[in-house]
């Protein structure tokens, strides 16, 4: 596929609030402008926390917000046979190994505290000898995961807001998950083969998935899919503690906002304010697509605040 393509790609993990809702936006808008196809994409393969109509709910809020994309909803786990392939060819390399460590082996087997409790750093304790080609089967015992073989090397590139990024997967996360022990894809996979064979040439996402990227970039090269992807990497909306925003701040939710009888255009409109485009002020999708600049988008988190609440419901 030569055309250029981005994607929406909600998780029915939970309803769209403000923060993923203003990704989502500035996404569609940057695809009106720059003429990018839009797929959209449901990521449901996180089954435990999934939601029973959480999809639909993101879908209708998508529209709400008059978003509109060219093809889909796909839907990941309704075919998982494009991630085992993949598994497949990267077992047959090497490229990944049976692991049957528990967070708590992991814990206790790491050399020093890692700066996300939820995000472990893995010592590699499962790590074979070297590298072992064998043939791949789904394991879905619920004890045995399989984790990619990362190098020890720095993977660069430029985002278009974050600029200059580097990391050495190795040294940020180990050898990391790529089959769950549930025996379903792992995020970091799924994303990367899906966004191959959908054709995705730009990625606009928060910047809490920019450690991400490294990992994903990793997956393209072993697997030697193309194209691969620019990424543009968008600041955080947080409440007024400044942690990202959640249900601590209370109800965020798009779908309350309507239910309270906000119009679109007020929500689209302090969507808008919060990324550049001045005072806010009700605005409909169109021309939050004629006024938005990329480079006047604020590079540090965004605040929702009470008063941003009271104007939306309140005017």
């Amino acid at each position: 596929m030569s055309e250029a393509r981005t994607r929406l790609a909600p998780s029915p993990t939970g309803a769209l609030h403000l923060g993923n809702a203003r990704t989502f936006l500035i996404n569609w808008v940057m695809a009106k402008q720059r003429g990018w196809r839009v797929v959209l994409r449901i990521e449901d393969l996180d089954t435990p926390r999934t939601k029973a109509g959480a999809d639909l709910l993101a879908i209708d809020d998508l529209r709400w917000l008059q978003m509109d994309w060219d093809a889909g909803p796909y839907y990941q786990s309704d075919d998982l046979t494009p991630y085992h392939d993949a598994l497949r060819r990267l077992a047959s390399a090497g490229l990944i190994y049976p692991c049957t460590a528990t967070r708590k082996e992991v814990l206790e087997a790491a050399s020093a505290p890692h700066d996300d409790v939820h995000e472990l750093h893995y010592p590699n304790i499962h790590r074979p000898t070297h590298p072992t080609p064998f043939e791949f089967a789904p394991v879905r015992d619920g004890q045995t995961a399989y984790r990619l073989w990362v190098p020890d090397e720095t993977i660069a590139y430029t985002d278009e807001v974050a600029g200059a990024v580097s990391m050495n997967v190795q040294q940020q996360v180990g050898d990391f998950v790529v089959a769950a022990k549930s025996g379903l894809p792992a995020y970091q996979l799924a994303v990367v083969v899906d966004d191959a064979r959908q054709g995705v040439t730009h990625i606009v996402r928060g910047d809490d998935l920019l450690r991400s990227t490294g990992r994903q970039l990793l997956i393209y090269e072993m697997l030697g899919l193309e194209p691969v992807p620019s990424y543009a990497h968008l600041p955080l909306v947080v409440g007024e503690d400044g942690r990202r925003l959640a249900k601590r701040h209370g109800d965020t939710r798009v779908a309350m906002y309507r239910e309270l009888g906000a119009p679109a255009e007020r929500v689209i409109g302090l969507l808008a304010s919060w990324s550049g485009c001045g005072e806010r002020r009700a605005m409909s999708g169109g021309e939050f697509v004629e006024r938005f600049d990329l480079a006047k988008l604020p590079r540090e988190p965004v605040t929702f605040t009470e008063d941003d609440h009271a104007w939306l419901v309140h005017g």
